[in-house]
């Protein structure tokens, strides 16, 4: 018998395919696997046209057989078969594939589809194989016909006896090596689990000799082994089903048995879109945070299946880095496929369906803080400095998306608020959105400089992450309103017969103001009477786009660039310690430079500054003890 040798570029294809195209060889069985289901649908649509076939769908199945001792694996289907020259051609070409041959001649839009197109999914056999035997009877001949090959060497054709139609692939598995095992793949379990992972939802059954133990017929003691044929997969998946079938319970175990997470959903999605791209999807939304998840380890993503074979674990592409946080899967006919059926193409398809995904995703939760507000503020814990972390990420590009979404404490309300709902209740007169930033809600209500925007009676937004102020930034202005910090230097705040006098007294003593300045040179740009203290002494102000907050958070960074705020420091004219300060300008300059210095640190520590020098400033206080 002649061994045919496969053609140059088929060759070198071989070997590469063997050796990188696939990440695991795991892989090989799905690949079998959908190459049947695939041959089964052919008959399929066959019988659409013939009406001399009947398509009984029970009489169609896959089998997989392992057999330990002669170390060989078979996958059998009950398909359209293989004539000597579909052999030839599909098999001995790489690369050649007759589904995708077959889909062109049979489009078909009643919802099936034929996956393998590339004619190199069935080559991924020799990672775990070192000869691979297809013995093949077509549904058009009588004859049967057998292909093998031990790889990149050739392949050989003889004619052989097969009583039915359909095809077998048999592989006899390599032996052990130091490196790698592979009798997992001749143990039921793991063979269990590869299908369950990656073929669970053929829409044909998958069976297997199934070993189990039961007690012997009329013992109560004593048992016995035994092999029984069972289904290994699901075949209906549950995002193929109609909604109105599927109870809330249904949804929570599918979540469960994905895996997505050890909590329970607070809410999901399923989708079935058919329009320009068609697919279905099931979305969750977690009610807790992956203990990973703010970190670099994390792997944002959707389970990914093409005509319900798995393509992909984790496509990131799905899904917009500030929703990463989504769990679920995507099931399309419409995505085109590489050639290894384990990363897609970047093809308009898949833009499509991220595009709707996201949109859902947002009205999903726009839904769940309008009518569900307790579970919203629950989701937003968890999951709510991702949204700004997306407000402030690629230059801001994504704020119309997610301002709707964001919340902050509000002075007035107690709990968190929307900038849509705080805006709402602005008075007419009041220019800006104020916010004030610190490390807890319990520290922004003690800093002085609140107290001029409380007294007017406007709402303060509390900032206590990180990346709240830098993302209010990206946002610029909601509906009009700009932001604008309490320790900014212009409120924006109508001036009345108070402010007034505090003009005049920051007249009256600028030679004070310049003296304190020259003594604070290079760590506040000057001194002046603050129109925002009412009872507190002394605070620090901010000039520029740099707010002291931001400050504190690019010091702490590890590539830290050492900026800092312009900082300003405000003294209350109305207050006691303003009178020593005068008088000590008047007659004790030395007193005025311990005053100047205390206030300085005093202010540095309401706002959470570290001290450059702690003994000179506990020094300083004993100075005035004594």
């Amino acid at each position: 018998m002649e061994k045919k040798q496969f053609q140059a570029e088929s060759k070198r294809l071989l070997e590469m395919m063997i050796n990188s195209i696939y990440t695991q060889k795991e892989i090989f069985l799905r690949e079998l696997i959908s190459n049947a289901s695939d041959a089964i649908d052919k008959i399929y649509y066959k019988a659409l046209t013939d009406d001399k076939l009947v398509f009984d769908k029970d009489s169609y199945y896959i089998k997989v057989t392992a057999d330990k001792t002669s170390r060989t694996l078979t996958i059998r289907d009950t398909g359209i078969g293989m004539t000597k020259e579909d052999l030839e051609n599909n098999l001995g070409i790489i690369a050649k594939s007759g589904s995708l041959a077959f889909k062109k001649e049979n489009q078909s839009k009643d919802g099936h589809d034929i996956i393998g197109q590339f004619g190199v999914g069935f080559y991924s056999a020799f990672m775990v194989a070192d000869v691979v035997t297809v013995i093949s009877k077509s549904l058009y001949e009588d004859s049967a016909y057998k292909w093998e090959s031990t790889g990149a060497e050739g392949y050989t054709i003889e004619a052989c006896e097969k009583d039915s139609v359909g095809t077998e692939v048999i592989l006899k598995i390599k032996d052990n090596t130091e490196d790698e095992s592979f009798d997992e793949y001749l143990e039921e379990y793991r063979l269990k689990a590869i299908i369950k992972k990656y073929s669970d939802f053929i829409r044909y059954p998958i069976k297997m000799d199934v070993s189990g133990k039961r007690l012997k017929e009329g013992s109560e003691s004593e048992f016995e082994d035994y092999q029984e044929e069972q289904h290994v997969n699901s075949m209906v998946p549950i995002w193929r089903k109609n909604k109105s079938e599927l109870t809330p319970e249904d949804y929570d175990k599918f979540y469960a048995e994905k895996h997505y997470g050890f909590d329970k959903p607070l809410k999901h999605i399923h989708i079935s879109a058919d329009g320009a791209v068609v697919y279905q999807a099931i979305l969750f939304i977690p009610e807790s945070t992956p203990f990973d998840f703010y970190s670099k380890e994390y792997e944002k993503g959707l389970e990914l299946y093409s005509n319900g074979v798995l393509i992909m674990n984790k496509c990131a592409d799905l899904l917009p880095d500030y929703f990463s946080f989504v769990k679920g899967m995507v099931d399309s006919e419409s995505l085109s496929l590489n050639i290894s059926r384990e990363m897609l193409q970047h093809d308009r398809q898949l833009k499509l369906i991220a595009k709707n995904i996201s949109s859902k995703i947002k009205s999903q939760l726009q839904s769940l803080l309008k009518d569900e507000r307790e579970k919203y503020e629950q989701f937003y814990k968890s999951f709510g400095r991702q949204l700004k972390y997306g407000i402030y990420s690629d230059y801001g590009s994504h704020k119309d998306v997610l301002q709707d979404l964001v919340m902050f404490y509000s002075s007035k309300e107690k709990k968190l608020v929307t900038l849509d709902e705080y805006v709402a209740r602005m008075p007419e007169e009041q220019k800006y959105i104020y916010y004030a930033s610190g490390e807890s809600n319990e520290r922004i209500e003690k800093l002085p400089q609140t107290e001029l925007v409380s007294d007017k009676g406007y709402e303060i937004l509390y900032f206590t992450d990180d990346i709240d102020e830098f993302a209010i930034k990206m946002i610029m202005k909601y509906k009009d309103k700009e932001f604008k910090s309490v320790s900014s230097g212009d409120l924006g705040i109508e001036v009345d017969e108070n402010e007034k006098d505090t003009d005049a007294e920051k007249n009256d003593n600028q030679a004070l103001f310049e003296h304190m300045t020259s003594l604070l040179n290079g760590k506040v740009t000057h001194v002046r009477a603050s129109k925002r203290l009412r009872t507190h002494p002394v605070c620090l102000s901010t000039e520029g786009e740099l707010t002291i907050e931001m400050e504190k958070i690019l010091q702490a960074m590890p590539n830290n660039p050492n900026v800092k705020a312009d900082k300003v420091l405000e003294i209350n004219v109305n207050h006691a310690v303003f009178e020593s300060l005068k008088d000590s300008y008047e007659k004790d300059k030395e007193k005025l430079n311990l005053y100047t210095a205390l206030l300085y640190n005093q202010a540095l520590l309401i706002e959470g500054l570290p001290i450059q020098d702690p003994v000179e400033f506990t020094n300083d206080i004993c100075k005035i003890m004594v």
